[in-house]
Formats: structure tokens, C-alpha cells, sequence
């Protein structure tokens, strides 16, 4: 197994611990840090760490793998599953401990889905759908929702507004634009067209 492939492997084994991180914060907390009047458990720091390191192993594996030229089946699958799987455990954690609501979370799922049958459809034609500027921008976007969501008690703040929540509205947004624009942009594939 080559090493981009090992760093998509290592996201979806990060998964589990970061679960564990950031459900036992409540009940079995570790320890705290104290940032000015707010706290911020050891247990959401781990969850934390662990989620940026799995998400920087997305932008790594894909890096390595097109320099080096180790672009493999099992790469294709693999790297954009990882994904969803981190970002899904994520949301999921989330909606779990009243950080997000779950209708936001189920429109985001439900693009990552359709987007991926998409996929799945161009594929078995012999056709490639790269990820456009929208779909970059919304990985970003939910990465940092995501990262707020997790230290959601530290006062990061624009305008007096929670940047958590301004970020987690951005991320919606642009999900939703980024689905309707693979959809928009690839008819051809989802009308059957040759």
C-alpha cells in the first residue's frame, strides 16, 4: 500500500477516536483548559486535533498521490469516502450534543449523497467530475464550520455574531450551490444522454 493511501486509510481509523473525544467530554471530561472567562475541555482540544489532522490528510493524500504519481482503484474510491465518512461522523457528533441542527445537517448529507451518485453514474460511463471552485469551497467551508462547532464555548466572534454559527450558514450555502451546480453543470449524465 503506497503512502497516499496510507494517509486515507489513517483518516477513517482517526474516526473513531475522535468520537470518543468529543461524546466523553460532558460526562468524563479530562481536564480544561480556561481561554479568559470561557473553559474548553481537554476532550474537544483532542477532538479537535484529531479532526484537523484527518483533515489535513485529505489535502495531503491527493498531493502526494498526484506528484508522485500513485494515483490507484483504490485511491479513487477510498479518498472522497474518507471524506464523507469524517465529515458525516462530525455532523452527526454534533447534532448528537445540540451544536447543530439536524435539518442542516440532513440537507448537507443529502448533496453529499446525490453528488456522489452522480459520481457514481459518470464513472460507470468513463467519465471524471473533478471537483469544481464551489465543491472546494465547501469542503473549506464545512472543515472550519466543523473546527468552530467542536470549541464552540471559546468566544470567536464577528460583529457580535457567534463565527461558528456564521460559518455554519456559509457552509450550508455553499453546499447546496456546489450540489446544484455539479447537477447544472452535468445534465448529460443525469438525464442518460450519451
Amino acid at each position: 500500500m503506497n503512502l497516499p493511501n496510507r494517509l486515507t486509510l489513517a483518516r477513517v481509523l482517526i474516526i473513531p477516536f475522535f468520537m470518543v473525544a468529543i461524546l466523553t467530554y460532558e460526562k468524563y471530561p479530562w481536564g480544561y483548559f480556561v481561554w479568559g472567562e470561557e473553559t474548553l475541555s481537554y476532550n474537544e482540544a483532542v477532538a479537535l486535533f484529531l479532526f484537523l489532522i484527518a483533515a489535513l490528510t485529505d489535502q495531503l493524500d491527493g498531493y502526494l498521490a498526484r506528484k508522485m504519481g500513485l494515483i490507484t482503484n483504490f485511491g479513487k474510491l477510498m479518498d472522497p469516502l474518507a471524506d464523507k465518512m469524517l465529515v458525516t461522523a462530525a455532523l452527526v457528533m454534533l447534532v448528537q450534543l445540540g451544536r447543530i441542527p439536524a435539518w442542516m445537517v440532513i440537507l448537507i448529507l443529502s448533496r453529499e449523497f446525490a453528488v456522489s451518485g452522480l459520481r457514481m453514474i459518470a464513472a460507470s460511463e468513463g467519465m471524471v467530475m473533478a471537483a469544481g471552485p464551489w465543491g472546494k469551497l465547501k469542503t473549506v467551508l464545512q472543515m472550519i464550520a466543523i473546527s468552530l462547532l467542536i470549541v464552540h464555548n471559546l468566544p470567536f466572534s464577528f460583529l457580535h455574531l457567534p463565527l461558528d454559527q456564521i460559518m455554519l450558514w456559509a457552509a450550508l450555502m455553499v453546499t447546496l450551490i456546489s450540489g446544484f451546480d455539479y447537477f447544472w453543470k452535468n445534465p448529460h449524465i443525469w438525464r442518460g444522454e450519451s
